[in-house]
């Protein structure tokens, strides 16, 4: 019993070192690289470690207990699948695209139809200007038209904002983290259940060791994007050039390996050959 509560116990380890993986390391330099809240790029951190687990856990159980064996191209598909990912958000970094998403859909930047709101601080208070896309008059500190409960939630916001403290991240943002998460269990969900397999014979325990994996993949996500923020969050808008350079260098390394990943399982691993090999890694 002591040796099986070991075992559990080394899975936690191993999940949060399975967090420390390029890939994965990579994939959430992209999406908290916009971040200027630590707590924020932590919690996103959490999302992608779920959406991650649950992918393990699907998978990995249904090796485990169904004996369910994935064939070759499948598992590069999956591992390809991983590269695609990391491709798109390098892609969508470089262009700023992301930007004009994270904009659109942050609940800290809430939107008004024919106009649009900019949060600003003057003698360490905050103001709201708007600016009609009609070409009207801008407005300082009000509105018009605009609702009052707007004006309050948005300085509301902007204030935490400043504060570095707690924001409600919003639907988009709660989902994309966790969609990448979910891609990335696909690389690694048959080598961990595959492992477990030749270690504990029990299906039982041995779907209980996959999700103690996934607790520690959760939380060692969470302390390396709260670490990965910090030079984000220090640059800040103080330092516009450095926050400009650190958001560039993290998509060019997400596209160059991304790009890496795909030519490896696509022509070295073989999955665009007649002669696929596949071991799970």
């Amino acid at each position: 019993m002591m040796s099986l509560i070991a075992i559990l116990g080394f899975g936690f380890l191993l999940g949060m070192r399975h967090a420390t993986d390029p890939d994965h390391v990579i994939a959430v330099s992209t999406i908290v690289s916009r971040e200027r809240s630590i707590w924020k790029a932590g919690l996103i951190g959490a999302l992608w470690g779920v959406g991650h687990t649950v992918t393990i856990l699907i998978v990995g159980a249904a090796i485990i207990l169904l004996g369910i064996a994935i064939p070759t191209r499948l598992g590069l598909t999956m591992e390809f699948s991983v590269g695609l990912m990391l491709i798109l958000l390098g892609i969508l970094n470089l262009t700023g695209a992301l930007t004009w998403i994270t904009d659109k859909f942050s609940p800290a930047h809430p939107k008004v139809e024919g106009s649009h709101a900019h949060l600003h601080e003057h003698d360490a208070k905050l103001h709201i200007h708007w600016h009609s896309h009609a070409g009207a008059t801008q407005h300082h500190g009000e509105s018009m038209g605009a609702p009052r409960w707007f004006e309050k939630s948005a300085a509301k916001a902007g204030a935490e904002a400043n504060a570095g403290g707690f924001v409600n991240l919003g639907l988009f943002h709660t989902l994309r983290p966790l969609f990448i998460g979910l891609v990335h269990g696909l690389a690694g969900s048959a080598a961990v259940a595959l492992l477990v397999l030749s270690t504990i014979h029990n299906p039982k325990w041995a779907v209980l060791y996959l999700l103690i994996f996934g607790i520690g993949t959760v939380a060692g996500m969470m302390l390396i994007t709260a670490m990965i923020s910090l030079p984000f969050s220090f640059a800040g808008y103080r330092f516009t050039w450095l926050n400009r350079g650190l958001i560039v260098g993290s998509g060019v390394l997400s596209l160059a390996f991304g790009i890496f990943v795909c030519y490896h399982i696509g022509f070295v691993d073989g999955l665009f050959t007649s002669h696929p090999m596949w071991t799970p890694s």
